[in-house]
């Protein structure tokens, strides 16, 4: 399992907030992983386990 999304992982995502920027807040990507943080690209990284 990756530790961690990709640029490849996450291009559909910034894909999106290019086509409708005003109407996209956040990107979001949820994981397996232990650590939230936020990518340089602006995109959210956070493990499920957080959220539940």
């Amino acid at each position: 399992m990756k530790s961690a999304p990709t640029d490849r992982d996450v291009r559909h995502l910034l894909w999106l907030k290019e086509q409708l920027p005003h109407r996209v807040a956040s990107l979001v990507v949820i994981t397996a992983g232990d650590v939230a943080y936020r990518r340089p690209d602006g995109v959210y990284v956070i493990p499920l386990a957080l959220l539940g």
